[in-house]
């Protein structure tokens, strides 16, 4: 039965949730050893009761020599006692059992010398207890402690918190896994509270088949059900609606027939999620009485099925005709979905619909660029080389994302392309259970009890500096090199069955992939330095030579940290062996293409402009006096100065962009729903300054103000309209102070290069500027095209 979902956020007291508090213990708690246990199960267990223990049982032996056993009664060692609450206080262990009960899912644990009681409130509080205790638990090899005390009462604060897990070809590397794996995996993340899964179905934006296949994608589908109801999980359907046309009988008549055909076979459907966009593009009155059949149809055979929808990739007209639709109260709807590429806010959502209509969040966990919630102020030379889906543990940014919305839609399921974000699962499934919780420790949980006891501590803080790897210019950042050392020292002393776990092989490959590109990075700026200093004397040298020489400089030449970048590639090809099969290349590995997570491919991107400063370079060659080709190699080592009197600033770039009128700090607020967020694009021959850039949102102003400016002066305006590649056709305006018109609706020019335009002279004539961009009004689909690459203010010395 599919859990009740939140509308608002409900207080429950928890006692310690994922939060350190929970460990905290009297000053005479002693640690228990449970090395040599029973696992004592009531007869009447019910069979889901009876998998939670199976589940104990397992993943200790699977990590320990302990060689535990489940039985009815104890049977000498230690007892560890599970079952259903209600169950447990029939029978001599009810003394122990006194006080508040947990609600819902939650779960009393309760430690003394010998044994360790573990009883849940209903059947997934049984086995969130478990996964409590396989949590705190130190499993070594050939020891199991309880290190301290405990006696906790907790509650899940969160009603739905659940995770993707999409079967299909389109991911980097979960359409390599088997049943076996698929089970194991969600099992993992109920151990640390998840309460749903989502599936997909065959049909969907998807290539027809991958090589890595298993198994049918209907057949896995199908066996992913099984898996999630054999544990009590709810099973929800993502299912877009991929069809042209919904507003013929037929049309429909073959929808519902398409869909009871794969929904009928699954064994457990709590509910469906269909998107209003990517993919699928149907007008919200067509999609609403496509729904309303299909949901009408699949109740026959599941029958408290409940059907959810999102406005996503909706524009403004087609908004304004979902609320009208939403203001009928259909009955046949329980709630809405908001995630990526959603016009409005989950605030805006929520006052615009009734009441009783549930919302859901569906938060982009898997994707570093062009994504809901992009890495802040992302250095280039990542983007160049890690892409949209690396491996990526962000704690910090998804606890912030976490808690922005917490209080208008505190449930969620989350969206996932593959276990490259994996630690992120966690961080959402911990403060589902407690919003309060401590993020560290549910970190240092996730080293614990999947690494090891002994990485508690040295894992977790290594894997909270990778998130710092991505902080700010990368050159600078000697940050990486201090996570290396942390990693490698673990690495060093780590067990053989240590370093074939995949999660630490994750964590490895990040840290050498990040130092070496950190000094692949360093190496080709000195590089760039020293062919720039060539081209500014080049009228000394002759405009050939010059750019012969800066040529020579600017060719890669021996690899720098050649040992770096070799266990990089051993790390990948562990990985792909790995029981997750990982697919980091498209040609070693068959991945679905470089964007999905196949960054090896990437590993020796160029990162500086020697390829841009190339067709420079042919280009003027190909002039016909050396006075050109020195006027046109001036311009080339010239190119950031505005002149005296000018400003620069080159967007998306931390450090280089003192004009632009910021968003709040990511961890302040991390919605899409501001000016001034860094964005990226490229193209090969692009220059780096232009594969970063600023950019705002659907109807979003970007701007940038200036002040000290003379009020005499005459100024015009270059600027660089690089971008997304897919926002091409999107026209911008620009405008002085607001109301001034420096130049109305053009589309960006192509291929990308600077256009200049005069400001006009009432702007500036009080020494201040606001420049203003905004593209057309109502955008659907992601709302991108409002961006701009690189700005210089530049005063006209010629006139007075």
């Amino acid at each position: 039965m599919l859990a009740p979902v939140c509308s608002r956020l409900v207080l429950v007291v928890c006692l310690g949730g994922f939060s350190a508090a929970a460990f905290a213990q009297a000053p005479t708690s002693q640690p228990l050893d449970l090395t040599a246990s029973t696992i004592v199960v009531a007869a009447d267990a019910t069979p889901r009761e009876r998998v939670a223990a199976t589940m104990l049982l397992e993943e200790v032996q699977r990590r320990s020599h302990a060689r535990w056993t489940v039985s009815d009664r104890s049977a000498g060692g230690a007892a560890i006692h599970v079952g259903r609450l209600a169950s447990l206080r029939k029978g001599p262990l009810a003394s122990r059992l006194t006080g508040a009960d947990p609600g819902p899912e939650g779960y009393r644990i309760t430690s003394a010398p010998g044994s360790v009681v573990v009883a849940g409130a209903d059947e997934r509080g049984v086995l969130f207890g478990v996964g409590r205790l396989l949590r705190t638990m130190e499993i070594g090899r050939d020891r199991v402690i309880l290190p301290a005390t405990l006696d906790v009462t907790e509650t899940p604060v969160v009603a739905l918190r659940g995770h993707q897990l999409g079967y299909r070809p389109k991911t980097n590397s979960y359409d390599a896994w088997d049943a076996p794996q698929w089970e194991q995996y969600i099992r993992d993340l109920a151990v640390f509270g998840t309460n749903a899964i989502e599936l997909i179905p065959p049909r969907s934006d998807d290539a027809a088949d991958s090589p890595h296949f298993p198994r049918p994608q209907m057949e896995m589908m199908v066996e992913m059900s099984r898996i999630a109801d054999k544990y009590g999980l709810d099973v929800w359907v993502w299912y877009p609606a991929l069809d042209e046309d919904y507003t013929t009988e037929a049309s429909i008549v073959k929808a519902v027939a398409e869909w009871e055909g794969v929904l009928k076979q699954l064994p457990r459907v709590d509910a469906i999620f269909v998107p209003g966009g990517d993919p699928g593009h149907t007008e919200p009155s067509a999609m609403f009485g496509l729904l309303d059949r299909q949901t009408a149809n699949i109740r026959k055979f599941h029958p408290k099925m409940q059907m959810w929808m999102s406005p996503q990739g909706f524009t403004a007209q087609w908004m304004e005709t979902f609320y009208g639709l939403m203001a009928k109260q259909p009955a046949w709807l329980t709630g809405i979905v908001i995630g990526p590429q959603n016009r409005d806010s989950l605030a805006t959502v929520r006052k615009r619909i009734p009441p009783q209509y549930k919302l859901r969040r569906y938060p982009d966990i898997t994707h570093t660029i062009r994504a809901e919630y992009p890495v802040p102020l992302w250095d280039v030379a990542y983007v160049r080389t890690l892409d949209r889906e690396p491996i990526n543990p962000r704690p910090l940014d998804q606890a912030a994302v976490f808690q922005r919305w917490l209080a208008v839609s505190p449930d969620f399921l989350t969206y996932s392309e593959g276990c490259n974000d994996d630690l992120n699962k966690f961080v959402w499934s911990g403060l589902g259970w407690n919003p309060k919780g401590d993020v560290r420790e549910t970190v240092r949980q996730y080293a614990r009890y999947f690494v090891g006891p002994t990485y508690a501590e040295p894992l977790s803080d290594a894997i909270f500096g990778l998130e710092e790897n991505w902080r700010g210019p990368l050159a600078g950042n000697v940050g990486v090199e201090r996570t290396l050392a942390k990693f490698q020292a673990m690495e060093r002393t780590a067990a053989p069955r240590d370093l074939l776990n995949w999660r630490f092989q994750q964590s490895l490959y990040r840290a050498y992939y990040d130092a070496y590109v950190r000094r692949r990075l360093v190496q080709e700026q000195a590089a760039e330095v020293q062919a720039t200093s060539v081209l500014t004397n080049a009228a000394g040298l002759g405009s050939m030579a010059a750019m012969a020489e800066a040529e020579r400089l600017l060719a890669p030449g021996t690899p720098v940290a050649a040992d770096l970048r070799t266990r990089v590639f051993q790390l990948a090809e562990a990985l792909y062996q790995s029981p997750v099969h990982m697919q980091l290349s498209v040609p070693l590995y068959r991945a679905i293409a470089v964007g999905r997570g196949a960054n090896l491919d990437l590993i020796d991107e160029p990162l500086n402009d020697r390829i841009w400063m190339s067709e420079q370079f042919a280009a003027i060659r190909a002039m016909s006096s050396e006075r050109e080709r020195l006027a046109a190699l001036k311009r080339l080592t010239s190119w950031t100065d505005p002149g005296p009197g000018g400003f620069y600033d080159d967007l998306g770039v931390a450090d280089a962009q003192p004009h632009l009128v910021a968003p709040p700090a990511f961890r302040e607020d991390p919605g899409p729903y501001h000016s001034g967020l860094t964005g990226f694009g490229s193209l090969p021959n692009w220059r780096l300054s232009w594969m970063s850039h600023a950019e705002a949102f659907y109807d979003g102003a970007l701007q940038m103000k200036y002040t000290g400016l003379d009020p005499a002066a005459r100024y015009k305006v270059r600027v660089v309209y690089a971008g997304d590649i897919d926002s091409q056709s999107v026209r911008v305006r620009l405008t002085a102070d607001e109301s001034l018109e420096v130049h109305g609706p053009i589309a960006k020019p192509s291929p990308d290069a600077p256009v200049e335009y005069p400001i006009p002279a009432a702007a500036t004539a009080d020494g201040a500027l606001t420049l203003t961009w905004r593209v057309d009004e109502g955008l659907g689909g992601a709302g991108r095209g409002n961006q701009v690459a690189e700005v210089w203010l530049i005063k006209d010395t010629t006139t007075k």
